[in-house]
C-alpha cells in the first residue's frame, strides 16, 4: 500500500525541519522549494554564521518573544534549545556558546547547519524538488488536496506552508503563504519590518558611523510610557542606529507613529546620576586647566568626545575649572539620559524578520493545523510570533516546523 503523501512547500529552516521529522514518523514527503537551493536565508543569518538557537534557560527563552510567546509554550517544550543543539550536533554539527547565550557552529559557517538539514532530509529520504514554486493550494471538501506548481499538480493528503515573511524577499520571502491564508479566510496581522535598523531626525549618529558602544542602556517610549529598555550594544550608521539594542526596540515600534516615539541612551548605566557626577567631578579636577573638550576625554570613546561637547551646548575651550554646578549636572544628565527621534524603519526588505502574519487564534498550537482545516499546516516566520536578536527567530521556525511536521503525520495516520 502507498505512503500518504505531504507536502512540504518552502525549503527554509522550518520546511526543511518539517519536512524531515515527517519523513522520519514514515511519511512519504515531497519538498518544494522556489529557489535554486534549500535555506537560501539561512546561509546570510547571523551575518553568515548563522545564530542557530539561544542556550538560555527555558523560563528565559519566553521573555525574549515579545509577542504571543505564549503561543510557543507546546512547540517549545516539543522542541526546545537544548534539543535543537543536540539535533545538529548528532549531526555532525558542533557548537559553541557565545556571548549573550548565543549558539553558532563551531566553524562560523551557516553553510554547515545548511549541509546537516539537507543531510537530514536525504536520510529520511524526502523527495526535495528545487526551482519549483507554487501557485496554489487545491481545496475539497474544507481539506488540502493537493498544490499547484507550473500548471502541473500534486496530489496530498496534507500540506505543511513554511514559505516565510517579507523580509529579505531576494532569498523568496515574498509572501506567497500569507496571500494563500488570507484566500482561505484565515485572519492575518498587519505585516511590519522587526528586527530593523532606524533612521533617526539627528544627523549627528552618521558623525559616528561604523562606531559600536558595549554596555549602554537603550529606552524605547511613546508619550513617557516605556515600550522597552535594555542593556546590551549598538551601533551607529549613516543614517541612524542599529545594533542588537536597536533591532530588538524596533519589534516594539513597529507598527506606531513614530513621530510619538522617543529613544534615550543611557551610555554610562551602571552609574547612578550621583555616582556620574562624583565621577565628572574628579575628571573635572583632574583636567582642571584643560579645555572642557579635553577634560571629558577619558569619559567616551574618542569620536564620541566631539559630538558629546557639542550637544552639551558648552562652549569647548571652556576650561574645566571654570564649569559651573549647573553645566555639570546638564552634562550628567545628557550621559544619562542621551535622545534621539526615530524619522523611519530600514525598508522591510532590510528586517531580519517580519512582524505580524497568520493570526495565532487561527492556528493549534499544539499541533501547527490551522483550526478550520484538518490537513494545512503552517510554520515559521509566516506565523505572528517573533522573538528577539539572539537565535530566538530561528528556534522558532525550528520548534514550529517540527511541531507541524509531528502533527501532518499524525493527521495522515489518522
Amino acid at each position: 500500500m502507498d505512503k500518504k503523501r505531504l507536502v512540504v512547500v518552502g525549503g527554509g529552516p522550518a520546511g526543511m525541519m518539517a519536512a524531515g521529522i515527517a519523513a522520519q514518523k514514515g511519511c512519504a514527503v515531497t519538498l518544494l522549494e522556489r529557489n535554486e537551493k534549500l535555506g537560501k536565508k539561512l546561509y546570510i543569518t547571523g551575518k553568515g554564521r548563522c545564530n542557530l538557537t539561544n542556550a538560555c534557560a527555558p523560563e528565559e527563552w519566553m521573555d525574549n518573544l515579545p509577542r504571543n510567546g505564549k503561543f510557543m509554550f507546546s512547540a517549545f517544550n516539543r522542541f526546545n534549545n537544548r534539543q535543537v543543539m543536540d539535533f545538529f550536533e548528532a549531526l555532525g554539527v558542533p557548537l559553541k556558546v557565545e556571548r549573550g547565550n548565543r549558539v553558532f557552529p563551531v566553524s562560523d559557517k551557516a553553510s554547515d547547519i545548511n549541509r546537516a538539514l539537507e543531510r537530514y532530509l536525504r536520510q529520511n529520504g524526502v523527495e526535495v524538488l528545487l526551482s519549483h514554486r507554487v501557485e496554489s493550494l487545491e481545496m475539497e471538501d474544507e481539506c488540502v488536496s493537493g498544490v499547484l506548481v507550473g500548471g502541473k499538480r500534486f496530489p496530498c493528503e496534507a500540506v505543511v506552508v513554511a514559505t516565510g515573511g517579507l523580509s529579505y524577499p531576494s532569498t523568496g520571502s515574498t509572501g506567497d503563504g500569507l496571500a494563500w491564508a488570507k484566500g482561505l479566510g484565515l485572519k492575518t496581522e498587519p505585516t511590519y519590518p522587526s528586527l530593523i535598523p532606524i533612521e533617526t531626525r539627528e544627523d549627528w549618529p552618521a558623525q559616528l558611523q561604523g562606531l559600536s558602544l558595549r554596555n549602554v542602556a537603550l529606552t524605547a517610549r511613546r508619550n513617557k510610557k516605556v515600550l522597552y529598555a535594555e542593556q546590551g550594544e549598538m551601533l551607529f550608521t549613516h543614517y541612524g542606529v542599529s545594533g542588537p539594542l536597536v533591532l530588538s526596540a524596533s519589534s516594539h515600534i513597529a507598527g506606531l507613529a513614530l513621530n510619538e516615539i522617543e529613544l534615550s541612551i543611557d551610555l554610562k548605566p551602571a552609574l547612578t546620576l550621583q555616582q556620574l557626577d562624583a565621577r565628572l567631578v574628579r575628571d573635572f579636577e583632574k583636567y582642571s586647566n584643560k579645555q572642557f573638550v579635553h577634560a571629558v576625554k577619558d569619559l567616551f570613546p574618542q569620536r564620541m568626545v566631539e559630538v558629546m561637547v557639542r550637544l552639551s551646548g558648552i562652549a569647548p575651550q571652556k576650561t574645566a575649572n571654570q564649569l559651573t554646578r549647573a553645566e555639570r549636572a546638564a552634562f550628567a544628565a545628557l550621559i544619562k539620559d542621551l535622545p534621539l527621534h526615530p524619522k523611519a524603519l530600514r525598508p522591510i526588505e532590510e528586517a531580519i524578520i517580519t512582524r505580524g502574519g497568520i493570526s495565532v487564534r487561527e492556528i493549534d498550537p499544539k499541533s501547527m493545523r490551522a483550526k478550520r482545516y484538518p490537513n494545512l499546516f503552517f510554520a515559521g516566520e509566516m506565523l505572528d510570533v517573533d522573538g528577539y536578536t539572539g537565535g530566538f527567530n530561528l528556534q522558532i521556525a525550528f520548534s514550529t516546523g517540527y511541531l507541524a511536521g509531528v502533527g501532518a503525520a499524525q493527521e495522515m495516520e489518522n
